[in-house]
């Protein structure tokens, strides 16, 4: 007589939410514990949330499950002086005004299986070191009181509109404890001397051998974490965590040109029509209504562009493309979905801005409008531009 047993895999650890993890990939019938929320989403990216307890889920939709906080994290402002860097706490909000919640399209355009502290961290950090570099926001030394606030209120509008979190708390942090100028500038001299000339002109908080902060401790190994945890149903180019490297959030380099390109189209796919959605809810002044509609036809027409976008590795129906052809067309979709991050950044500005600064920031959209459609026409050519006569 043979006897069949019905045994249900484990369950997934949820143990570490709210405290290292943020957000966990769950299967029809797990459980998730009472802190946290359950997010749903459909096929089509639709969001409901849900109350914790028992998952239930339909064909094709996929659950997440997060702990709204509160978190927190070390990041570094200036990665010339990774000394010094500011310690934030934060959550995740909920907006009754809004039918899909920021940090729920974050999770599904995102992350996959596993959205780690360090790793979010991490992409927090890489957003803000951009937004300083490129002067969105301000920083200077010895900051008085209204530069601090006028900083903070920079940083909580980035933030929220980025990622869907609130900023509870961010102050000064001296993190001379964890990390040391002068072992990472040591550790680049002996990689050039070594002639890893990629390595010595990387930025140089990523030359470090030991962790920098408590956020980036995790963050080198959060793409094999997702690799190692990721459901069987993810999808591809995915990884938890969310950027770790660069503003462009995209995969890790290991990754190959198929996944990393699958990942940024899925990102323009999904967020470029929220995206366009909050550019269109704007309170816009009338000397500026003509500039608003053509950046909005603009954006419009690149979503549907991604929509329409040909396959990676075909040239034609009966002509493949060569790997390099490939890679190329992968580079291309990174330099969209940079683009989108900086779009993203400029809401952020956008939204509190008062009728004196729109001019400037019109021409900044034309200018992240004028790299996105770079982007997407180089993803859509079938071989690379001739390069042009040098003079």
């Amino acid at each position: 007589m043979v006897r069949f047993s019905l045994r249900r895999k484990p369950g997934p650890d949820t143990s570490a939410l709210g405290a290292d993890l943020v957000a966990l990939r769950l299967d029809a019938g797990d459980m998730a514990p009472a802190p946290c929320v359950v997010v749903v989403f459909g096929a089509a990216g639709q969001a409901r949330r849900t109350a914790p307890g028992k998952v239930a889920c339909g064909p094709g939709e996929a659950v997440f499950c997060f702990h709204p906080g509160p978190y927190t994290v070390d990041v570094i402002p200036f990665a010339a002086a990774p000394e010094w860097g500011l310690r934030l706490r934060f959550l995740v909000d909920a907006n009754p005004r809004v039918a899909q919640q920021r940090f729920d399209l974050f999770l599904f355009s995102e992350t996959s299986g596993r959205l780690s502290l360090a790793g979010f961290g991490a992409s927090v950090q890489a957003a803000l070191q951009a937004e300083l570099a490129q002067g969105a926001l301000d920083l200077p030394p010895c900051t008085s009181l209204e530069e601090w606030h006028a900083f903070r209120a920079g940083l909580n509008q980035l933030l929220y509109t980025r990622y869907g979190v609130t900023v509870d708390d961010c102050v000064p942090v001296d993190l001379g404890g964890h990390v040391d100028f002068a072992d990472i500038l040591r550790a680049r001299a002996a990689r050039a001397s070594a002639g890893d000339a990629a390595s010595a002109a990387a930025p140089v908080h990523t030359l470090s051998a030991t962790p920098v902060t408590p956020v980036t401790a995790a963050a080198a190994g959060a793409q094999a974490e997702a690799q190692a945890e990721a459901k069987p149903g993810d999808k591809v180019g995915a990884h938890a965590g969310g950027p770790t490297g660069a503003p462009t959030s995209g995969p890790a380099d290991g990754r190959h040109d198929g996944q990393r390109d699958a990942f940024h189209l899925r990102r323009l796919f999904l967020e470029l029509p929220v995206l366009t959605r909050d550019l269109r809810l704007l309170t816009v002044p009338a000397v500026q209504f003509q500039p608003h509609q053509s950046l909005l036809l603009r954006l419009g027409m690149a979503d549907l562009d991604v929509t329409t976008m040909p396959s990676l590795a075909w040239a034609a129906p009966d002509r493949p493309l060569d790997a390099a052809s490939q890679a190329r067309r992968a580079r291309a979709s990174a330099v969209a979905v940079a683009a989108l991050d900086e779009a993203w950044s400029l809401l952020a500005r956008l939204q509190p801005a008062d009728e004196g600064h729109w001019p400037e920031l019109m021409e900044e959209a034309d200018r992240i409008c004028a790299n996105l459609e770079a982007g997407r026409a180089l993803r859509r050519a079938p071989q690379a531009p001739p390069a042009e006569p040098t003079p």
